[in-house]
C-alpha cells in the first residue's frame, strides 16, 4: 500500500491563500476518483477538490474555516501499489456562486461511510437521524415556517430533493404529532437551557466581511417614500391576464428595474461605482441591475445586465432564470458581479421600512417593501388604494440627499402613471 498526499492547488488569479470551507470525507472513509472531497473558498467563489485516486482518507489537513496556504498538504489516501509516498495537486472545478450545489452534495457522499445511528426519539412526529450540528436543507420560507411553529427542522424528514425539507415535511410532522397521545401537551412550555455555537465561515463569513466593510468604508443613508402602485397593479394583472399563458406571468420586479432605468437617465450619479482608495467615481450608461435573493446558503446578488435594453417579459425572464440559479447554486461568477445598482425585496415578509445595506461600490441600493391596502384620500374622497414603500439607501460620499430624493421621486411618478415608463 502507498500514500498519495494531495495538497491545496493553485487555483490561479494570483491567490495565496484559500479558506477550506467543508469536507465532504472523514478519515476512515474509502473514495473513488473524481468524489469531490472538500469546498475551500477564495474572495471570489467556491471551488470543488475531487480525488484524482481511488483509496482509503488516513488524514485531513485541517479544520473548516481554517485558512490554508497554496501548496500545504491538504489530504492523505491510502492508495494500492508500491509503498512510495506520492504527492500532487488537487485538480479544480469551480463553483459559482459561493455555495455548493445540491446535486454536488449529493454526489459526494462518503462510499463507504458508515450511517449516523438514528436518535432516541426527543418529541412527537417523524423522525430522522441527524446531528445536533447537521444544518437540512430548507428554504428560507419553510424555516421561517417551522420557526413559527416551534419545530426544530432536524428532527423534521425531508421529502425533496436531497433531503430538502418541505412544507408537506411540515404539516406531516405536526399531523404524527397530534395522532401521538404520549407526548405531552405542554412540552412546548417545557424549560430549554441548550446552547449552540455555529462557526462563521465559507460563505457566511464572505456576507459578515462584506456588509461590515460596506457599513464602515461607506457613508449610509436612507430615504422612505411612500408609493400608490394601484394602477401598476391593475396594468400587471391586466398583461398577466392578456398575455400570461403565451409570455409568462410578469410580478412587480420588471416594472421596478424598468422604473431604474428610466429615472436613471436623469440621475446618472445614481448608476455608479465608487473607487474609494482612488477616489474615482465611475458612471456607467448600462444598467446592470443586481437583484438580492436569498438563498439557503446567504444572500447573494444575481445581476440581470444590460436592462436598458430589455422589454418587461425579458427582464422577468431574467429575473426568474438567475433567481433560480442562485438559490439553486448554478449561477456563473459572471452572474453574480458586476452590478451598478441592486434592487432589494423581501416579498411578502417586506415589512412597512427598511435600512438596506450598500452593495459597495455601488452608490445606491432601492429596497421594495410589501404591498398594503390602505385608505387614502384622492381628491377629496376616500378610498381603498394599494401603497408601498420604497427604502432606499445612498452613500453620501457620492449622492447629495437632494439628488437622492429627487431619484426616489422620479420612480415614484413613473410607478404612479405607468404610461410614461413606456413613453420615449
Amino acid at each position: 500500500m502507498g500514500t498519495h498526499v494531495i495538497k491545496m492547488p493553485d487555483i490561479g488569479e494570483g491567490i495565496a491563500e484559500v479558506e477550506l470551507s467543508q469536507w465532504h470525507v472523514k478519515v476512515g472513509d474509502l473514495v473513488v476518483e473524481d468524489q469531490v472531497l472538500a469546498d475551500v473558498m477564495t474572495d471570489k467563489a467556491m471551488v470543488d477538490i475531487p480525488s484524482p485516486v481511488h483509496g482509503k482518507v488516513i488524514a485531513l489537513g485541517g479544520q473548516p474555516g481554517e485558512v490554508m496556504a497554496v501548496g500545504s498538504v491538504l489530504i492523505s489516501i491510502e492508495v494500492e501499489g508500491a509503498g512510495n509516498l506520492k504527492e500532487s495537486a488537487a485538480p479544480v472545478v469551480t463553483k459559482e456562486p459561493v455555495a455548493p450545489t445540491v446535486e454536488a452534495v449529493v454526489e459526494s457522499k462518503p462510499v463507504a461511510a458508515a450511517p449516523r445511528p438514528a436518535p432516541a426519539p426527543a418529541c412527537q412526529g417523524p423522525m430522522v437521524a441527524r446531528e445536533a450540528d447537521e444544518r437540512p436543507l430548507a428554504s428560507p420560507a419553510v424555516r421561517k415556517h417551522a420557526l413559527d411553529l416551534g419545530i426544530q427542522l432536524r428532527l423534521v424528514r425531508g421529502t425533496g430533493p436531497a433531503g430538502r425539507v418541505l412544507h408537506e415535511d411540515l404539516d406531516a410532522y405536526l399531523a404524527q404529532g397530534q395522532s401521538n397521545a404520549s407526548a405531552p401537551a405542554a412540552a412546548a412550555y417545557a424549560q430549554r437551557n441548550d446552547e449552540e455555537q455555529i462557526q462563521v465561515i465559507g460563505m457566511r463569513r464572505k456576507i459578515a466581511q462584506r456588509m461590515q466593510d460596506a457599513t464602515q468604508r461607506a457613508a449610509h443613508f436612507s430615504y422612505v417614500e411612500e408609493i400608490d402602485v394601484t394602477a401598476i397593479e391593475e396594468l400587471r394583472a391586466h398583461l398577466n391576464e392578456k398575455h400570461g399563458a403565451s409570455r409568462g406571468k410578469l410580478t412587480l420586479l420588471p416594472f421596478l428595474v424598468r422604473a431604474l432605468v428610466v429615472a436613471l437617465r436623469d440621475f446618472p450619479q445614481m448608476n455608479a461605482r465608487y473607487d474609494d482608495e482612488a477616489q474615482v467615481i465611475t458612471r456607467l450608461g448600462a444598467v446592470h441591475v443586481g437583484v438580492a435573493t436569498q438563498s439557503d446558503v446567504g444572500l447573494m446578488v444575481p445581476v440581470v445586465r444590460h436592462a436598458e435594453a430589455r422589454s418587461l417579459w425579458d427582464s422577468a425572464a431574467e429575473i426568474s432564470r438567475l433567481a433560480n440559479a442562485a438559490r439553486n447554486g448554478k449561477a456563473s461568477r459572471d452572474e453574480l458581479s458586476g452590478s451598478t445598482i441592486t434592487l432589494t425585496s423581501l416579498g411578502a415578509l417586506g415589512g412597512i421600512v427598511s435600512t438596506p445595506v450598500l452593495n459597495l461600490p455601488e452608490v445606491a441600493i432601492v429596497g421594495v417593501n410589501k404591498i398594503v391596502e390602505r385608505p387614502m384620500v384622492v381628491k377629496g374622497q376616500v378610498v381603498i388604494r394599494k401603497m408601498m414603500n420604497l427604502s432606499s439607501s445612498f452613500d453620501h460620499r457620492v449622492v447629495d440627499g437632494m439628488d437622492a430624493a429627487l431619484f426616489i421621486q422620479a420612480i415614484r411618478g413613473l410607478l404612479e402613471q405607468p404610461a410614461t415608463l413606456f413613453v420615449e
